[in-house]
């Protein structure tokens, strides 16, 4: 059965994007991650399937009482609200009877009601009224089916009373996921729904994506989650839609086989219309030199048996920006931190930890959101003083610094001022530069940072990484908002690196990419707990 289709749907965008005659039937129940490159349109999809924009041809179609649930890439909440007030408003019709039953019992407590045996009885009627519409509603099951899904999605009874402006970006998409699912909608679209979550978090989002009886469709540059949940992947590039059955490493697969597919299918048919052509041309030059009829019909034949062709597009090869991470061996022990301390005034953020790195290493940085794994981090670079202990860098050791919120960023500055701080160069040539990191002339030479989106700027400092030529390398949360394209230049950057990595990262399939250790900060443990391998070597420790 299908919950919702597209139909021949074109839609332009004032920015420059353009879908054209895009078909797409999704199934009830199905789980399908939709990917692409950055720009590429999938919010714009998204927000076609919803109803929130309007295509300029063709149809938008759902099955008769089919709803949907939309999770946008930005969440704002009303203020004065706590999570529990702000997940019980899930469903506007008993939010709607709950606000009429609190009016009707500020009246009973109105003289001019209580004093007046008519008027008494009018209100106590349109109470009984509205508590049977209550009922009905399934009001008296409402709030604790409200706290078992916030319970679900991550937040403990404690955090109820929280203030909704307290939450990470992460837990607020959890609380807007919780409002939309208490609905139960036959489909949920969720735009990268696993932003800022750590790696419990991710992992009960995707046991609930599991459990979920609608369809889902995620958007997520996460591709470990993608293998978890998506049992197909729709892949938007060019305006135009690729359909995958499986996970996402079997659409990898599936699609290399398909370009090498094409690309030989375009190159035999490019030879077998090269070898008519030249038979044209042969036929032309007899006609012109015998005036034979014949030979111009052998002509139009062969141009004829051209033009009727099923023309294979040329394979296209997606841009990408060119990163090279050149590193240079330095000092073997490249950092050595012993009994690290870190407090806020009483708050013990940090507790004594340890860890050495020595030349090549790559390690991966994890730990549950809040333990002070960013902390960590500026100690090590000398951006926080630690409140005890010792923190030894190499003596032949340059670091390079990734930062999460790109705070090392200079917001007001253009893309071409911002090279040439870290390198002196002629204009041209940091133009020249950032057109390798998918920076345009006009974007390069005349936007300023702060304009620049998350995922521009995370390309940005990639871009300034390779013009210091740092030999130790610490980077948070790098695979934060880029496509996986980009994700996987870095990887293959980092693999190449001659130099020392040491990253924080929730992105578990990034980590099974590049590193050879997984420390793991651990609170309860007061201390850094190594294990060898990438994630999934982690992942089999724990079980």
């Amino acid at each position: 059965m299908i919950a919702l289709r597209l139909d021949h749907v074109t839609f332009s965008h004032p920015g420059g994007l353009k879908l054209e005659n895009l078909s797409w039937a999704l199934q009830a129940g199905q789980k399908l991650g939709l990917v692409g490159p950055n720009g590429s349109g999938k919010s714009t999809v998204l927000q076609l399937l919803t109803g929130d924009l309007t295509p300029d041809d063709g149809f938008v179609i759902g099955a008769k009482g089919a709803t949907v649930g939309y999770l946008p890439q930005e969440i704002n909440f009303a203020k004065g609200q706590t999570i529990l007030t702000e997940a019980m408003t899930a469903s506007s019709r008993i939010a709607e009877i709950d606000q009429a039953l609190q009016r009707v019992e500020a009246s009973l407590a109105d003289p001019t009601v209580y004093n007046s045996e008519t008027r008494l009885t009018e209100v106590l009627n349109q109470q009984a009224d509205l508590l049977n519409q209550y009922e009905e509603a399934g009001g008296l099951k409402y709030e604790n089916t409200v706290k078992a899904t916030l319970r679900q999605l991550g937040f403990s009874k404690e955090e109820f009373g929280l203030s909704t402006s307290t939450l990470s970006g992460g837990q607020k998409k959890m609380l807007m996921l919780v409002k939309l699912v208490i609905n139960r909608p036959s489909v949920l679209l969720l735009d990268e729904p696993d932003n800022h979550l750590d790696l419990a978090g991710k992992n009960r989002l995707e046991q609930f994506i599991h459990q979920y009886e609608g369809a889902v469709v995620i958007v997520s540059h996460d591709r470990y989650m993608l293998d978890e949940v998506a049992t197909g992947i729709v892949e938007l590039a060019g305006g135009k839609f690729e359909f995958y059955t499986g996970s996402y490493s079997a659409y990898v697969t599936e699609k290399e086989l398909r370009q090498l597919r094409q690309a030989q299918m375009y190159a035999a048919q490019q030879k077998e219309i090269a070898q008519l052509e030249a038979a044209i041309a042969r036929f032309e030059l007899w006609a012109r030199l015998v005036v034979d009829e014949r030979h111009i019909k052998q002509a139009r034949n062969k141009r004829r048996q051209i033009d009727r062709m099923d023309k294979v597009d040329k394979p296209t090869e997606q841009q990408s920006m060119r990163l090279r991470l050149n590193g240079w061996r330095g000092s073997d022990k490249v950092l050595e931190v012993t009994d690290l301390l870190k407090a806020f005034e009483e708050n013990i953020v940090l507790a004594g930890l340890n860890l050495t790195l020595w030349h090549k290493e790559r390690v991966g940085l994890i730990g549950a959101n809040g333990t002070g794994k960013s902390v960590f981090f500026r100690c090590v670079t000398g951006q926080e003083i630690p409140t005890d202990g010792i923190i030894k860098i190499g003596p032949s050791v340059k670091m390079g610094i990734y930062t999460q919120e790109h705070e090392s960023l200079d917001y007001g500055k253009n893309l071409v001022e911002t090279v040439r701080d870290i390198k002196s160069m002629y204009e041209h040539e940091a133009i020249a530069f950032l057109g390798k990191f998918q920076f345009p002339y006009q974007k390069a030479l005349y936007q300023t940072v702060g304009s620049l989106s998350g995922g521009e700027r995370s390309r940005l400092q990639m871009a300034l990484l390779m013009l210091q030529e740092p030999n130790f390398l610490l980077l948070d949360e790098p695979t934060n908002n880029i496509d996986i394209q980009s994700a996987e230049v870095l990887e293959m950057a980092l693999n190449e690196f001659n130099g020392t990595v040491l990253v924080i990262s929730h992105d578990r399939y990034f980590l099974d990419k590049v590193v050879d250790k997984v420390v793991e900060l651990d609170p309860n443990q007061g201390d850094l707990v190594e294990y060898l391998g990438g994630y999934t070597d982690y992942l089999a420790e724990q079980s």
